[in-house]
C-alpha cells in the first residue's frame, strides 16, 4: 500500500469532519438580523418593543399590537451590505519531508476585503383590532442570516469557501388589553431556514487540492417557537414595553442527505417610550438579551451512506463543542416630531459579540456600534413612507483556527496541526429600509 496516499486519504476524513462542523458556525454564530422594519433601522431599534408607530413592533412586543384602534398595515425592505476585511494572515499547512518526517509550510496570505456581500431582507406585518379588548396580527420578515464568500483562488480555501444562510419568521399573534395600564401579547412563530455552505482543500493542504471537504448545498427545514410580551402604560406620553421569544433547536437537510441540528438563541428586550411633555421630542431605549451561550454545539450526520463528501467512510455523525457566549444590544435614541409631514429619528447601539475564544475568517464576529439616522413622510393621516440608515462599524478581530490531524502509525500516531491560519477579521456593514405603512 502507498504510505503516502494513505496519510493523505486519513487527513481528508479528519479534515472533513473538522472542517464541517468549524464551518456551520455562521448559522447561529452572533449573525442576529434586526430585520423587521426601516423605522427601526432608523432609530438603531431603540424602544422598538413599545413605540407602536407602525405595524412593525409586533414582531418586537406582541402586547404592543393592543396600542392600536385601527387596522395596520406595514411593508419594507432591508438592504444588508458587509463589508468584511482579512488581513495579516499567514496559513500554515503539514507536508512531508525526507525520512519520511512532517515539516509545516507558511504561506503569507494576501489581504482581501471583497468577502461581504449584499443581501436583501423583506418583511410585512399586518395588526387587525377586534374590539377595545383583543387584536390580532399576522407577519413574516428574518431574523437570522448572513453570507460570506471568498475568491475560488482563496489559499485556505477550506477556512474560507461559501457560507450562505437565511432564515425567515412566520408569526401569527393575539393581544389583550387588561385595563387603562397594562396589556398582553402572544405568538406563534414558524422559522423557515435555508443554507449553502462550500470548502475546498487548498493547495498545500495534503487532502488534495480542489477535493470538496464540504458540500451542503441548499439545506433547509421548518421549526417552531414562540413569544410573549406586555406593555404598561404610564400615561399617553411614557410607558414600557417587555417581551421575551423562544427559537427552537433547528434541523435543516439538503438533497444529499445532510443533516444539522443546532440550537437558535432565545431573545428577550426591554423598552422605553418618552415624550417630553410640551415638546416636539421623545427619548426611547432598548435593552435586548440574546442567548447564544445556549449554542453548545453543533450535530451533523448524514442520512445516507453513499453521499459524498461525508466527513466519514461509513456516512456517521459528529458533535462539536462551542464556547459562545450571551449577547447584549444597548440602545438609546431620540425622535422629532417637526410637523404633520415629517418626522425625524435618530439612535445608537452598542451589540457585543457573541464569539469568545472560538472565531473564524469565514464568519467575522466582534462588538459593534450602530449609528443610525431616519424619517417618517406622512403622505397623508392614513399613510406614511420609512427610511431608515445605518453604518454598524466592527473591531479588529485576532483570529487562529486550525484543524488537528491524527497522524498514522508508522509517522508516529500523534495529533499534529493538519493545517491553519492566523489573520486580523473587521467586519463593518451598511443597513439601509425602505416601508409604507397604512391604518385603515
Amino acid at each position: 500500500m502507498n504510505k503516502t496516499r494513505l496519510f493523505k486519504k486519513t487527513l481528508l476524513a479528519v479534515t472533513v469532519s473538522t472542517v464541517t462542523l468549524a464551518s456551520q458556525q455562521a448559522l447561529a454564530a452572533g449573525f442576529q438580523l434586526n430585520a423587521q422594519s426601516a423605522t427601526g433601522i432608523g432609530r438603531a431599534f431603540a424602544g422598538d418593543a413599545v413605540i407602536a408607530d407602525n405595524a412593525s413592533v409586533m414582531a418586537r412586543n406582541p402586547a404592543a399590537m393592543a396600542l392600536f384602534d385601527k387596522t395596520e398595515f406595514s411593508i419594507g425592505f432591508e438592504s444588508i451590505t458587509s463589508m468584511i476585511e482579512v488581513k495579516d494572515a499567514e496559513y500554515r499547512s503539514a507536508g512531508l519531508a525526507a525520512g519520511p518526517s512532517i515539516v509545516t509550510n507558511k504561506t503569507d496570505v494576501p489581504d482581501t476585503d471583497d468577502v461581504g456581500a449584499t443581501s436583501i431582507a423583506p418583511n410585512i406585518h399586518l395588526i387587525v383590532p377586534v374590539n377595545d379588548k383583543f387584536a390580532w396580527g399576522v407577519n413574516a420578515y428574518s431574523n437570522f442570516g448572513t453570507k460570506t464568500e471568498f475568491s475560488d483562488d482563496y489559499i485556505a480555501s477550506e477556512y474560507g469557501g461559501l457560507t450562505d444562510v437565511k432564515s425567515f419568521n412566520f408569526g401569527l399573534a393575539g393581544s389583550y388589553r387588561l385595563n387603562e395600564q397594562w396589556s398582553f401579547g402572544a405568538g406563534l412563530d414558524l422559522i423557515y431556514g435555508q443554507g449553502t455552505m462550500k470548502r475546498t482543500g487548498s493547495d498545500l493542504l495534503l487532502s488534495g487540492a480542489g477535493e470538496d471537504l464540504l458540500n451542503v448545498d441548499k439545506a433547509d427545514g421548518f421549526a417552531f417557537g414562540f413569544n410573549v410580551g406586555t406593555v404598561y402604560e404610564l400615561d399617553e406620553n411614557n410607558r414600557f414595553g417587555f417581551s421575551y421569544r423562544y427559537s427552537p433547536e433547528f434541523e435543516a437537510e439538503d438533497d444529499k442527505g445532510q443533516k444539522i441540528t443546532l440550537p437558535l438563541p432565545d431573545m428577550a428586550e426591554f423598552s422605553g417610550y418618552h415624550k417630553i411633555e410640551d415638546t416636539k421630542f421623545a427619548v426611547h431605549y432598548s435593552i435586548q438579551y440574546i442567548g447564544w451561550g445556549a449554542f453548545d454545539k453543533i450535530k451533523f450526520r448524514n442520512l445516507d451512506e453513499n453521499a459524498s463528501p461525508v466527513g466519514n467512510d461509513s456516512g456517521g455523525s459528529y458533535d462539536k463543542q462551542y464556547k459562545w457566549q450571551d449577547g447584549w444590544h444597548y440602545a438609546i435614541g431620540g425622535t422629532y416630531y417637526l410637523n404633520n409631514d415629517w418626522t425625524l429619528r435618530a439612535g445608537y447601539m452598542y451589540d457585543t459579540s457573541a464569539q469568545d475564544s472560538l472565531t473564524s475568517i469565514s464568519v467575522p464576529d466582534s462588538d459593534r456600534q450602530w449609528f443610525s439616522t431616519g424619517f417618517t413622510y406622512h403622505i397623508d393621516n392614513s399613510s406614511n413612507i420609512d427610511f431608515g440608515f445605518t453604518y454598524l462599524l466592527g473591531d479588529d478581530v485576532k483570529v487562529d483556527e486550525s484543524t488537528p490531524v491524527d497522524l498514522p502509525a508508522f509517522l508516529g500516531g500523534a495529533t499534529i496541526e493538519g493545517s491553519g491560519i492566523s489573520a486580523t477579521t473587521r467586519a463593518n456593514a451598511i443597513l439601509v429600509g425602505l416601508q409604507y405603512s397604512r391604518s385603515f
